[in-house]
């Protein structure tokens, strides 16, 4: 079991480092584009090049982590994570803020779940399970706590300040990176256990079907998940609510997704990695079929809300540990990496095309653009489990 201090550590600062950095085009977006006179295509379009350098650097920092461990590249991205945030508030066009945004990429790329999850399969090979599971639930309530700390500080020191503190949160992060440990834990008696209980995916055929399959979830997840989260809050706005009830209602997305977190740290050890990845499907599935009603009802924006965040936050934890199974937990870094990079370059697309939806088509388009992208991502959870359900050690 890897020490609960260390999950509590990693926990705290997935918190802070997703909501200063990824959830921040979210809240700051429209006003950055009105301060600039952008199109609100423009301000979102940062968010998209940040993807592009998390895509370009995802195998060098994987295979990075893999080999060292994840202190030092952690503590830098949380260095690099302040400075970007620290050039984004001091930015006077549209170079220094794309600037900016790159350089925040990289950071989000050596500091979010992709690396911290990489840096737990270092330290504890396949028991990192439980770990991953536990650092999401922190992880989850980052846009439920920052959210309406960004509204709070833009609202009372405009934009530019409201980003000098998020670079204040985000250098605090670097103590908890730099606690995390130098060496791996050999005391763990399943470090190796792969030795004994070979990959799902053992044959070469087989590994190139999963890494297809994986591929095509990973990525139309990240597609949806990067829209959302740049565009939630204006979606259910332009669906009818106020912009203090949207802010409000979205922050319930943060507590659907620890909410079922909970329950797979309790009680996810019954469920095997790919089935885990149908349940949260099914969860996406539930949410964006409410999405569709929001508009005209509170309790309806609530229900989609709770969804949307239950079922992204199971999908979260099977993306981080279905390479455990299917592959070999050695080299998870470097793999996962490899397999993760072309949701990163799809996903930079993201925020841009559904803004261009919404300014064409309108919100509720861009609710069902995410429910086909849903569609997608079950029919290759299901085609996973159906192909190696076998081997699985549970169903």
């Amino acid at each position: 079991m890897i020490a609960p201090g260390l999950v509590i550590r990693l926990g705290t600062a997935q918190l802070i480092c997703w909501g200063t950095s990824y959830y921040l085009i979210g809240i700051f977006g429209q006003r950055i584009a009105t301060d600039f006179g952008w199109s609100i295509t423009l301000a979102y379009s940062g968010l998209s090049g940040a993807l592009v350098v998390m895509g370009l650097t995802s195998g060098f920092i994987g295979r990075l982590i893999d080999r060292h461990g994840g202190r030092m590249v952690m503590t830098l991205g949380s260095v690099l994570m302040a400075l970007a945030c620290v050039g984004l508030s001091r930015s006077w066009d549209l170079f220094t803020y794309n600037a900016s945004w790159a350089c925040l990429g990289l950071a989000m790329r050596m500091t979010l779940y992709e690396a911290a999850f990489a840096t737990l399969a270092w330290i504890g090979g396949r028991s990192a399970r439980r770990a991953m599971s536990q650092i999401t639930l922190l992880g989850g309530l980052a846009s439920t706590a920052f959210w309406p700390i960004g509204h709070a500080l833009a609202s009372a020191f405009g934009w530019r300040d409201a980003l000098l503190i998020y670079g204040g949160f985000a250098l605090l992060t670097a103590p908890l990176h730099w606690s995390l440990p130098a060496r791996r834990q050999t005391d763990l008696p399943d470090r190796f256990a792969s030795v004994q209980r070979p990959p799902l995916a053992s044959t070469r055929m087989e590994r190139v079907l999963a890494g297809a399959l994986y591929v095509g979830l990973v990525t139309a997840v990240a597609f949806l998940n990067s829209g959302m989260s740049a565009h939630m809050i204006g979606i259910m706005a332009g669906l009818g609510m106020g912009a203090g009830l949207s802010v409000w209602l979205s922050t319930l997305r943060g507590v659907g997704q620890s909410a079922a977190r909970l329950w797979e740290v309790l009680f996810g050890s019954r469920v095997s990695e790919l089935t885990l990845g149908i349940v949260a499907g099914g969860g996406l599935a539930t949410a964006f079929l409410f999405g569709q009603f929001s508009g005209a009802s509170v309790l309806a924006g609530a229900i989609f809300a709770l969804a949307y965040g239950a079922g992204n936050g199971l999908m979260t934890i099977a993306r981080g540990t279905q390479p455990l199974v299917l592959f070999d937990p050695a080299s998870y870094g470097a793999l996962s990496g490899k397999l993760l990079a072309p949701s990163f370059f799809v996903s930079a697309l993201a925020p841009v095309v559904y803004a261009a939806v919404i300014e064409a088509a309108g919100e509720k388009v861009a609710l069902q653009l995410s429910l086909a992208l849903v569609c997608v991502a079950l029919a290759c959870a299901v085609l996973l489990w159906w192909r190696f359900r076998k081997g699985a050690a549970n169903v």
